[in-house]
C-alpha cells in the first residue's frame, strides 16, 4: 500500500479503510526494534507528525481499556513521559473528556506511587494480587466505568473505542497526520 498522504486521506471514503491506513502507517513508522526500550519507543513516537503521534500514544490506552482498566494501563505502560504524551494525544484528538479522566487517574496513581511501584517490582506480592485489593482500584473504579461508557457508546458508522477519534481527526486535519 502506498505511504499515507493528505491526498490518500481525503480520497478514502470508508472509515474502516482509513483506520487501516493509519494503523499501517504507524506500524511502518515504528519498527519492532523501538519497542525494546521504553525511552526508544517514546523518542520514535515523538518524531511522528503531531496527529500520528497522538494516535501512537493513545493506542495502548485503547487496548488497555478493552482488556483491563486504567490501573493495568499504568502497570503495563509505567513511564512518565509516555503518560504525559498519552494525555496530550487524547487532547489533540479531541477526546477531552477521556483526557480529563486519564489525568484524574494519573493523580490517583501519584498518591499510590510507592505501593504501586513496590507491587510492580513484586516486593511483597505480585501486582495482580495487590491491585485487586488496593484502595487505588477502588478510587479508579468510577473513572474506569466512565471511560468504558464513553468508549463503548456505539455510533452508527463509527469505529469503536478511541479509533473513532483517530478517523475523525484524520479527516479534519490530514495535514497534521501525513506530509
Amino acid at each position: 500500500m502506498p505511504r499515507l498522504t493528505q491526498a490518500s486521506i481525503r480520497a478514502t471514503r470508508s472509515d474502516r479503510k482509513l483506520l487501516d491506513m493509519l494503523l499501517e502507517q504507524l506500524t511502518e513508522s515504528l519498527p519492532p526494534s523501538v519497542y525494546d526500550e521504553p525511552d526508544d519507543l517514546v523518542a520514535a513516537m515523538q518524531g511522528l507528525p503531531v496527529g500520528l503521534r497522538a494516535m501512537a500514544f493513545t493506542y495502548q490506552l485503547d487496548v488497555s481499556m478493552a482488556l483491563d482498566d486504567l490501573g493495568w494501563h499504568f502497570a503495563n505502560w509505567f513511564h512518565e513521559v509516555y503518560s504525559d504524551e498519552t494525555s496530550r494525544g487524547l487532547k489533540e484528538l479531541g477526546a477531552e473528556e477521556i483526557a480529563a479522566i486519564f489525568d484524574q487517574a494519573r493523580e490517583i496513581l501519584k498518591r499510590h506511587a510507592a505501593e504501586f511501584e513496590a507491587a510492580l517490582e513484586g516486593e511483597e506480592e505480585d501486582f495482580a494480587e495487590w491491585y485487586q485489593k488496593s484502595s487505588m482500584l477502588q478510587e479508579l473504579k468510577p473513572l474506569n466505568e466512565r471511560v468504558w461508557a464513553i468508549l463503548q457508546t456505539e455510533r452508527e458508522g463509527e469505529e469503536p473505542g478511541l479509533f473513532r477519534y483517530w478517523v475523525a481527526y484524520a479527516r479534519k486535519h490530514p495535514e497534521r497526520v501525513a506530509p
